[in-house]
């Protein structure tokens, strides 16, 4: 890496440390926000053990690990879909992680204990036959409110985690995906059992590996959507709270229509199938599409800022403007110097784009200024380690002194009045992107 990529100036200085009794706060406080999304992760890794056991000992152990590895398929080809979707601003892989846990054990084990007491209702009101009751009305309600529970807990605690509906959506997906990875195994390890390798269990896969792989995915997305309207456009607490209910109910809509059309079978599933909910994924789809060229833009838009305050070198802004930039970019490094020098790089590009996310969202007035500044630093401090284990120098900070007021100007002060909106001079246009 040449020092013209990174730039590294004469003015670059490592910080002063503080006093030992601020140091160890410092400390205390990176243990507890490395150890406790860990222990969480435990928890919940267990929580999906327990699942898994029960799922063996309803349809049997031989029957229960066929599910599982038939199961791999389908959530496979999900997960990479998600990952795909999330390329402009990565989710740290730890929350990812806990959303599809959460998904495959916590939301399994809340649906399953609701589920059963939804049964004992149901029978009690509808007598023995209640499966429609069941399936179009219960399963959905009770579902979908267990898949969304992480969400909403991590847009409740880490509001900076969503920037718009494509992190939403990452995570919801994530969850459902998870949630369908452990149901499968008791649909395919139930077939299986059923009739062996000669049994329904093919048939089960067409319909749920096959040909809706993304059925609960797509439920819970709508909720995902919700949440990312809720981050990126409520100006309210009302507001927020209306797109929440309002993608929840259309989660829990979306999920009784494919439910109840599984009972009518034959011509009028597939009509329901063709006709509802393919439309409804090639839209979600190109909703997402549309979304990530936004945050493209928005990326385009505050780099020459970013550069102005110092904090990205000129000669970066192109391979900063798309992801087949950054990807060659990577690539170089890689084939220089190492997977760890290209993994520093991806780290500095991921803090390049919270900050274009976080400054965008201040010339919005949508975040606050005690809000802004702490996360700003938290950036700004990210992308510094990364070019120093990038550049393998401590002194490989930053560009230049950085100039934090090129960053405040025209950002509104939270409660002032928002100026009239004057026309823009005819500026040069940015980097062009192949994407």
């Amino acid at each position: 890496m040449t020092n013209r990529v990174w730039g590294v100036s004469r003015h670059d200085l490592v910080e002063p440390g503080g006093d030992v009794s601020r140091a160890r706060r410092l400390q205390s406080r990176k243990h507890h926000a490395v150890g406790w999304p860990i222990a969480g992760l435990i928890v919940l890794a267990m929580v999906g053990l327990v699942m898994f056991g029960v799922a063996t000992s309803r349809v049997g152990t031989e029957a229960g690990a066929f599910g599982a590895i038939i199961a791999l398929l389908p959530v496979g080809v999900v997960v990479a879909a998600i990952v795909w979707m999330d390329r402009w601003e990565p989710e740290p892989p730890m929350l990812m992680l806990g959303a599809f846990l959460w998904g495959a054990g916590g939301a399994t084990a809340c649906s399953l204990l609701l589920n059963n007491t939804s049964i004992s209702v149901s029978n009690a009101l509808f007598g023995a036959d209640s499966r429609f009751f069941l399936a179009a009305i219960m399963a959905p309600l009770v579902e979908e409110a267990a898949k969304a529970l992480f969400v909403f807990a991590l847009w409740w605690r880490r509001r900076s985690e969503f920037n718009g509906l494509v992190d939403g959506v990452v995570y919801a997906a994530l969850t459902a995906a998870g949630f369908a990875f452990t149901e499968n195994i008791l649909y395919f390890g139930k077939a299986f059992a059923d009739g062996g390798l000669g049994g329904p269990w093919l048939m089960v896969f067409v319909l749920r590996g096959v040909l809706a792989p993304f059925s609960h995915p797509l439920f819970t997305a709508m909720f995902g959507i919700a949440v990312g309207l809720a981050a990126s456009r409520a100006r309210t607490r009302a507001a927020q709270v209306g797109y929440l209910v309002a993608g929840y109910l259309a989660a829990v809509l979306l999920h009784a229509v494919w439910n109840s059309a599984t009972f009518l079978g034959g011509t009028e599933f597939i009509n329901v199938y063709f006709l509802i909910m393919v439309p409804i994924f090639l839209g979600t789809f190109a909703l997402v599409v549309w979304q990530r060229k936004r945050e493209q833009r928005i990326v385009i838009e505050q780099l020459p800022k970013l550069e102005r305050a110092g904090l990205i070198a000129r000669s970066e802004m192109e391979m900063l403007a798309s992801l087949t930039g950054r990807q060659g970019w990577r690539r170089k490094v890689r084939s220089r110097s190492g997977s760890q020098a290209a993994k520093s790089v991806r780290d500095y590009q991921i803090a390049v784009t919270e900050l274009a996310f976080l400054q965008h969202r201040a010339e919005a007035g949508r975040t606050t200024s005690a809000a802004r500044r702490a996360r700003r630093e938290k950036l700004i401090e990210d992308l510094k380690q990364a070019r120093r284990s990038a550049a393998g120098r401590q002194e490989a900070i930053q560009t230049a002194r950085i100039k934090i007021n090129e960053l405040t100007r025209g950002v509104p002060k939270p409660g002032s009045p928002q100026p009239p909106q004057r026309p823009r001079r005819p500026q040069a246009p940015p980097p062009r992107s192949r994407d």
